[in-house]
């Protein structure tokens, strides 16, 4: 069923919108495909996507699963692409959704379509071998790398001699990072002029691809990084990538988050550790100055060293993470950064010195780009100390498994003026989807605030699914609160219960780490007994793996934690059961969600009712939605927090789920 809710006008009559939707009607276009299925709200999503990107306005659309909704912007996006030579601009958050899109929907497209289009995936900078930098590096590999590095190295040669795509997924065994950051293609470095006829450097033939390409694909977080800041964007005049692009973010619940990363600030000390000594290392007594044979340098660089990390360690020194791993700082001068930065002022310097005298363009490319970071590095710091942009909100944040190391971060507290005037100004056209934009009610007026698309269209497409048929609801009244004593072993027993009640074929999603794996040493045994395998995350095994052994294996129990909450497509029977462990609030302590909520008090609202309700309740949306992808799909979803019965705002989760039969234990 068709659910429409509209904050804007509808458009003119749309002649293109015609045309598209007479592709999907009965007997279009479409039919012509393999097991290719009506559907009136894929009909109904194809024909406001054409209507969009047609007459230039900003569109967003939620489409419940089932919909079909990469075929509903795609046929027009090929279409309108080719007529109009406007490049397409498709951004997802998941590898997963880029694959499908690459080989699976965009071939269908063009077998349909009677047109030729052209489409590459674009990957970020750093994936690539340069060519240019791996014949360089190989001549003074002695001096730049230790004896396994330099094994590394030669590995990397080998592949680079057969691979196609020459990034790093074509590498089976990816070698050590020290050594791959030394051959990958680097912006000032890695340019048309000195790597453009190198047939082995495979950015500058991606570059080519793209530029070539109808429809372009990539990753929020390559997006963000490409579209740099405000300033840069309104200098842009039409389009947001490219001169009079379309953009198309699917997955689009997730760029708020994935923005707020890259539009913020970061000074990591791994970060800014990998940068010293790729300058020189004063343990293994490599690097580019040693390289370069200057003695002085290296010396610089060997004393600016250990005072990095002694600022880092200062500035833990005045932390307190009582919360989790981020420690908000509210007042300035946290530490002494005063020697930090003049020593990367100095050393940057010495840097761009090198660089005058060096005739060789290539590593006066490289050590310019060197000094560029070092500075950048010391601005961070010099910001984050002094907390200069009163928007934003600072946390240090702890990380790193054999070693704790330290970041210094920033963000803005609110994105939405900032993606306002990025992503939503004249002159571009920004259409924005998912299955779970909305908070339950026929509005979406939480996710356009919080985005700044205040003046999109925006609709709302229902699912093709008959949830009443194919899932069933099961409560747990009687559980206890998660911060009564009582929980874990209740949660453990009801996990134990519906496990085998679906023999198997779960996927069981938590909120904290702690609690899933203490979950998971306490009902090994139990799933062992019944010769059930059970996959956590955290345990070493990718995610995607992960995926893949559940579906492989017919009786597999799958504990995960945020990974496994969107993004993950299992049909079919091998997942029939979703058991749902905890509501998904966010966790208050994290800085960012503090400072949003400090913000939304200060002006009056209310912080739960305003925030914290409504991501959870966007959250619990996605976890529910793993269970039914295709018509043919029955299962049972399982959530084992009370609260959703014995509060007052659990009525606000149970409104935003699908309808089905509900069973309350």
């Amino acid at each position: 069923m068709i659910s429409l809710h509209v904050d804007s006008p509808a458009p003119e009559e749309n002649p293109f919108r015609h045309e598209v939707e007479a592709l999907f009607a009965p007997g279009g276009l479409m039919s012509s495909a393999s097991n290719y299925e009506h559907r009136v709200e894929q009909q109904q999503m194809a024909g406001e996507v054409a209507a969009a990107i047609s007459s230039s306005r900003h569109l967003v659309v939620e489409a419940g699963t089932g919909v079909g909704k990469s075929l509903a912007y795609l046929i027009p996006a090929a279409l309108q692409a080719v007529r109009t030579r406007r490049k397409a601009v498709i951004s997802t958050h998941t590898i997963a959704l880029q694959e499908q899109l690459i080989y699976k929907d965009i071939p269908l497209v063009q077998k349909i379509l009677p047109i030729e289009f052209s489409a590459t995936l674009m990957k970020g900078r750093h994936n690539f071998l340069c060519g240019t930098r791996l014949e360089r590096v190989m001549q003074a590999s002695g001096d730049l790398f230790t004896r396994d590095q330099q094994s590394d190295l030669e590995r990397i040669h080998e592949w680079s001699q057969t691979t196609r795509d020459g990034s790093l997924s074509d590498f089976l065994e990816q070698p050590e990072s020290a050594v791959w950051e030394e051959v990958r293609s680097e912006d000032h470095i890695c340019t048309q002029k000195t790597c453009g006829k190198n047939p082995r450097c495979f950015y500058q033939a991606m570059r080519k691809r793209v530029l070539s390409a109808d429809i372009v694909i990539l990753n929020h977080a390559l997006m963000f990084t490409l579209l740099g800041d405000i300033e840069e964007q309104e200098a842009r005049g039409s389009g947001l990538l490219f001169p009079n692009d379309f953009v198309i973010f699917d997955e689009a619940h997730t760029i708020e988050d994935v923005a707020s990363r890259h539009i913020g600030m970061e000074v990591s000390q791994f970060g800014l550790r990998r940068n010293l000594h790729r300058l020189y290392n004063p343990r293994t007594k490599k690097g580019l100055f040693q390289a370069l044979k200057n003695g002085t340098a290296c010396q610089v660089v060997a004393e600016l060293t250990p005072n990095a990390d002694a600022f880092f360690q200062a500035i833990a020194g005045r932390c307190v993470f009582k919360k989790g791993r981020e420690y908000r700082v509210r007042e300035t001068e946290l530490a002494d950064g005063s020697e930090l930065c003049a020593g990367l002022t100095r050393l940057a310097e010495a840097i761009k010195g090198q660089a005058a005298k060096e005739e060789d363009e290539i590593r006066q490319g490289e050590l310019q780009d060197a000094a560029r970071r070092l500075s950048e590095a010391r601005r961070g710091i010099a910001n984050f100390l002094q907390l200069e942009s009163p928007e934003h909100v600072y946390w240090v944040e702890q990380y790193g498994r054999r070693e704790t190391l330290y970041a210094l971060r920033a963000a803005p507290v609110n994105l939405a003026e900032t993606l306002q005037r990025m992503l939503f100004r004249d002159n571009t056209t920004t259409v924005l989807t998912s299955a779970t934009l909305s908070i339950g009610g026929p509005e979406m007026n939480y996710f356009r605030d919080r985005v700044g698309a205040w003046d999109s269209r925006t609709v709302q497409i229902g699912s093709p699914f008959d949830y009443g048929r194919q899932m069933a609801l099961h409560l747990v009244k009687s559980m206890p609160e998660p911060r009564d004593p009582k929980y874990d072993r209740a949660l453990e027993k009801w996990i134990a219960h519906f496990a085998d009640e679906s023999q198997a074929h779960a996927f069981v999603l938590f909120t904290s780490y702690t609690t899933m794996r203490t979950a998971a040493q306490a009902l090994e045994n139990h799933f062992t007994q019944r010769g059930w395998r059970l996959l956590v995350q955290g345990s070493g095994m990718p995610v995607h793996r992960m995926v893949q052994e559940f579906r492989e294996n017919p009786h597999s129990i799958l504990f995960g934690v945020d990974s496994f909450w969107s993004g993950v497509d299992v049909p079919g029977e091998a997942l029939s059961n979703v058991i749902i462990t905890r509501l998904p609030f966010a966790t208050p302590g994290h800085p960012l969600t503090e400072a949003r909520m400090e913000c939304i008090e200060a002006e009056g609202g209310r912080a739960f009712e305003q925030l914290s309700l409504p991501e959870a309740i966007l959250k619990l949306r996605q976890g529910v939605g793993r269970l039914i992808r295709t018509k043919s799909d029955t299962g049972t979803i399982v959530i084992l927090d009370s609260r959703i019965l014995n509060k007052p705002y659990g009525r606000a989760f149970l409104r935003a789920l699908p309808e089905c039969p509900i069973t309350i234990h």
